[in-house]
């Protein structure tokens, strides 16, 4: 196997986002020990969670995440191995990856946590040919109805289980309120929703909803400047937009369709044969 996959060049973005040079070069170092630890090739590395959204606080860990292969002999054995990579390391570094097989096979699935690291605006490594060909496929393969029904689960989770009391946590209504803003984005544009916050908010019109966006503005100014941890008095506008959209979504009920019709898979069984054998 070769690094630069499928004749593609590993490319190492500029540090143009909320991440010092010291920590990047820790990680890039990290996913250097991974490789020749489990004798494999990192063919992506992206930033999840807060930092990727965009709303990262002065305490906020990292969440590294990537995509790897093994060599060919790997996947000649009667036992499958262990597809997951992972490395938590300290409170502020978290590293961890899904082997390509199991990659394709979620994205088979339209698997909406993998289409929100392949739109990660904070790239440590990426293999721009392979890149660009599993991009062409997430397109290809989402499922508007599959997504849907993750992030609105996702926010009704959330919501009830974080912001019930007079007094909240206020990291957590970000959780909420980014996946009914994907639901939104979803049924309005019918494409994969962007996973920076503040393209998400895109989905809101200023006029209709000009004091929202002002108490969201206020929500992320604290949360950038404050720890994790910091609690607050309920934000009304938001609470209260929260709950119209719950409201609004419980008279409509739907379910995934397990005969959905999917893609041809042959596309993806093609990416990994090339990806492997090389």
């Amino acid at each position: 196997m070769k690094t630069d996959l499928l004749l593609g060049r590993l490319s190492l973005p500029a540090s143009n986002h909320p991440v010092s040079d010291e920590m990047r070069s820790r990680i890039l170092d990290e996913l250097k020990v991974i490789e020749e630890k489990y004798e494999v090739d990192v063919l992506y590395a992206c930033e999840s969670g807060s930092r990727g959204w965009g709303f990262a606080s002065t305490d906020s860990d990292y969440d590294v995440r990537f995509i790897y292969v093994h060599k060919a002999s790997w996947y000649l054995t009667v036992e499958p191995g262990r597809d997951v990579i992972e490395r938590p390391l300290d409170d502020e570094l978290d590293i961890s990856g899904w082997e390509l097989r199991k990659t394709l096979g979620l994205l088979k699935r339209a698997n909406p946590t993998l289409l929100e690291w392949l739109d990660s605006p904070i790239i440590y490594r990426e293999d721009k040919l392979f890149m660009s060909e599993l991009h062409t496929l997430a397109n290809v393969f989402f499922s508007s109805i599959r997504a849907r029904y993750h992030y609105l689960s996702m926010a009704k989770k959330n919501f009830r289980g974080y912001l019930q009391g007079d007094t909240v946590r206020l990291k957590k209504y970000l959780y909420v309120l980014r996946p009914l803003l994907a639901v939104k984005w979803i049924e309005e544009r019918a494409s994969v929703p962007p996973m920076p916050f503040s393209l998400l908010l895109d989905i809101l019109n200023p006029k209709e909803y000009e004091e929202l966006l002002a108490e969201i503005d206020y929500l992320l100014k604290v949360k950038r400047a404050n720890t994790e941890s910091q609690y607050g008095d309920k934000l009304w506008h938001i609470h209260n937009f929260i709950e119209g959209e719950l409201d609004r979504y419980a008279l409509s009920s739907f379910e995934i369709d397990k005969d959905e019709h999917l893609p041809e898979v042959s596309k993806l069984d093609d990416l990994l044969r090339r990806c492997v054998t090389l």
